[in-house]
């Protein structure tokens, strides 16, 4: 059974924004609306969110740039984020999926479809966690092992 996740979605298209927050709520979800990139910054730094669904058009910064922010960012590199956007030039998902995007949703979209990416997002965002884990407590057990290895060449 999935978790409940906290979704931080960024539009400046209020009617947009709040279909896409019922969605979210809908599936279990708790979300979060900001119309700016700058505001998603603000709110970003004092709650991080599990998810972002970004919208691209946004007045002053763009979402393409918000993402760009974050992937260079040390603290929010890993945050999954979702474009969700009107722009339909595969140029853009392109950029977006170099820069970071997870995923990539034109609008209007289908609310089972949204609900379901969203879900795959952060199981894969989950499965990643574990698997660090894992690997953390692999290479500790390996150097209580073995603190001072002799390495041959």
């Amino acid at each position: 059974m999935m978790t409940m996740a906290q979704i931080l979605l960024v539009d400046a298209n209020g009617l947009a924004a709040e279909h896409a927050t019922q969605v979210m709520i809908a599936a279990g979800h708790t979300c979060g609306w900001v119309p700016s990139a700058e505001e998603a910054m603000r709110v970003i730094t004092r709650i991080p969110p599990d998810l972002l669904l970004l919208e691209d058009m946004l007045p002053g910064q763009r979402g393409i740039g918000l993402l760009a922010d974050l992937r260079e960012s040390h603290r929010f590199h890993d945050l999954p984020v979702i474009m969700l956007t009107t722009a339909y030039e595969f140029s853009e998902e392109q950029l977006a999926r170099q820069i970071g995007a997870q995923d990539y949703i034109h609008k209007p979209f289908n609310p089972s479809m949204l609900q379901f990416r969203v879900r795959r997002v952060l199981e894969m965002k989950r499965t990643r966690v574990r698997h660090e884990s894992r690997r953390t407590q692999s290479s500790l057990d390996t150097e209580l092992a073995c603190p001072n290895p002799i390495w041959i060449a």
